[in-house]
């Protein structure tokens, strides 16, 4: 398994095409969801993923401070098999790519309802109510260093 780190110009144009297969597999295919997946923040992201052999494995977003509030923020976490550790190994990579690349002293994510328990697992504390985004439950959620 292989970590990669990287900004969006150091993307090659194959590691991006996989990237936002990944996305729209399970953002809009799988969750029968259609939005704007492509919504003009991937240019001042750090994109992290995990990929094998058989190609990209687990992948999320990291969004410095500005971009989509006003601290840095962790958003488009996708894994292709669930259940097997790979939403904590990218979480905790995103994590670690926001505390040390980007200085966050705090991390904000809006979370899907269902997957509260992945990020609280890693820190993360519910800070509002549960709210609808695109029709899917969702809650904002922060992490305190």
């Amino acid at each position: 398994m292989w970590l990669h780190i990287k900004r969006f110009d150091e993307l090659t144009t194959l590691e991006l095409y996989e990237i936002l297969k990944l996305r729209t597999a399970v953002f809009v295919v799988e969750q029968n969801c259609p939005y704007m997946e492509l919504d003009g923040r991937d240019q001042r992201a750090l994109h992290v993923w995990m990929e094998n052999a058989k190609g990209i494995t687990a992948y999320l977003r990291v969004l410095d401070r500005g971009v989509e509030c006003e601290h840095v923020a962790i958003g488009r976490v996708a894994v292709v098999k669930r259940r097997q550790g790979l939403g904590s190994q990218i979480l905790k990579a995103g994590i670690d790519a926001a505390r040390y690349m980007l200085h966050a002293d705090k991390i904000y994510l809006e979370a899907q309802t269902y997957a509260r328990g992945l990020y609280e697992k890693q820190g993360f504390r519910q800070i509002s109510e549960e709210f609808l985004l695109d029709g899917i439950p969702h809650i904002q959620m922060m992490l305190d260093f």
